[in-house]
């Protein structure tokens, strides 16, 4: 089995998107996939990421799809870091981490989104990024904005990641009203030899790296 982790420079650049979009290019090449969003914050109800989670596995899972609850173990209301969001009901990471396994199930691809960004604390001292390298993952796949600033951005998490020793691929998420982003940010990756995948139209090739890492 693959364990694989998606991550992002940050919050709202699109990791639940990108999530989907690998769960279907790994099911349509006849992969059975799982995946879990570990702890979802700003939880009115259900958590929105968890069900689009839920949903694009029932399209290929129809009979043994996972349930939201199952998908996402941690849910809290406020939108917050977790380690705010938690309040009093602190999150034991090594509780976290038992969770997370006990989740796993029979697949070849096992997708793990992060929340937020690779620093967002889980407690005080325990962030994203620890969760990940405690998780043992394969691979992480770095979601970065494609608006003025990704270069900081996406070579800052790069770096955090390096210095952890995760295998690691980034891919671009290019949202509407981006479209400077070839001029004003490309140059920059072409010119550091850094290949630059975009998810929209290069999914199946991510996957794939990410399955090869």
């Amino acid at each position: 089995m693959k364990k694989i982790f998606i991550t992002a420079t940050n919050t709202d650049i699109g990791k639940t998107y990108t999530t989907c979009k690998l769960i279907e290019s790994y099911a349509k090449n006849s992969l059975r996939v799982d995946a879990l969003k570990p702890i979802e914050t700003g939880v009115k109800t259900l958590p929105l990421d968890g069900e689009k989670l839920a949903r694009t596995l029932k399209r290929f899972y129809p009979e043994d799809a996972p349930s939201v609850s199952e998908i996402v173990p941690f849910t809290f209301k406020q939108p917050a870091a977790p380690y705010i969001a938690a309040g009093s009901a602190q999150i034991d990471p090594n509780t976290l981490l038992h969770v997370v396994r006990q989740h796993q199930r029979e697949c070849d691809v096992l997708l793990i989104e992060g929340a937020g960004g690779l620093y967002v604390p889980i407690t005080q001292t325990y962030f994203m990024i620890d969760l990940i390298k405690d998780l043992d993952v394969d691979a992480v796949l770095l979601v970065s904005h494609c608006s003025l600033g990704c270069i900081n951005d996406t070579l800052l998490s790069l770096k955090a990641l390096q210095n952890y020793n995760l295998p690691t691929l980034c891919a671009f998420n290019c949202k509407e009203g981006m479209e400077d982003f070839e001029k004003t940010s490309k140059p920059f990756f072409d010119a550091a030899f850094l290949e630059v995948l975009h998810v929209d139209k290069d999914i199946d090739k991510i996957a794939k790296l990410l399955y090869n890492l």
